[in-house]
């Protein structure tokens, strides 16, 4: 099955989750943190995967007069977002709430985190819902 352009394989999604962390860096970093005893076939597959990032649109890339530095162009939570989305129009007919259901009810949430998710729905309650859209 082809997957959309924005879909991030497990081996981006580990450099993408480096540049969260530690912010912008060069491919001899990257390769340092995520190979630590790495060969210079690592340094490879990190510039590799670098430019398959970098044509998805999910990093950017500085061109200096030294070593190119990369710097993540998309957050976490918009990936997140996207991920969740393509898993609910995969398996739920587009529809969040069985996700959502099953999500909270297999791990136990947090007395914090119980409250979190009622603020959130409080908060989305009080928002005017787009024409057409029902509650």
């Amino acid at each position: 099955m082809a997957r959309t352009p924005q879909d991030v394989t497990d081996a981006e999604l580990a450099v993408l989750q480096v540049l969260w962390e530690g912010g912008p860096a060069t491919i001899r970093r990257l390769t340092d943190t995520l190979y630590p005893r790495g060969a210079q076939a690592h340094y490879a597959t990190v510039q590799k995967l670098l430019d398959r990032l970098e044509a998805k649109g999910c990093v950017s890339r500085e061109r200096g007069a030294g070593a190119h530095t990369f710097a993540a162009a998309i957050d976490r939570d918009e990936l997140i977002g996207r991920r969740l989305s393509a898993v609910a129009e995969k398996l739920c007919g587009g529809s969040l709430a069985p996700l959502l259901t099953h999500l909270v009810r297999a791990r136990r949430l947090t007395a914090r985190q119980r409250q979190e998710l009622r603020s959130l729905i409080d908060e989305l309650d009080k928002k005017p819902r787009p024409r057409g859209e029902r509650r």
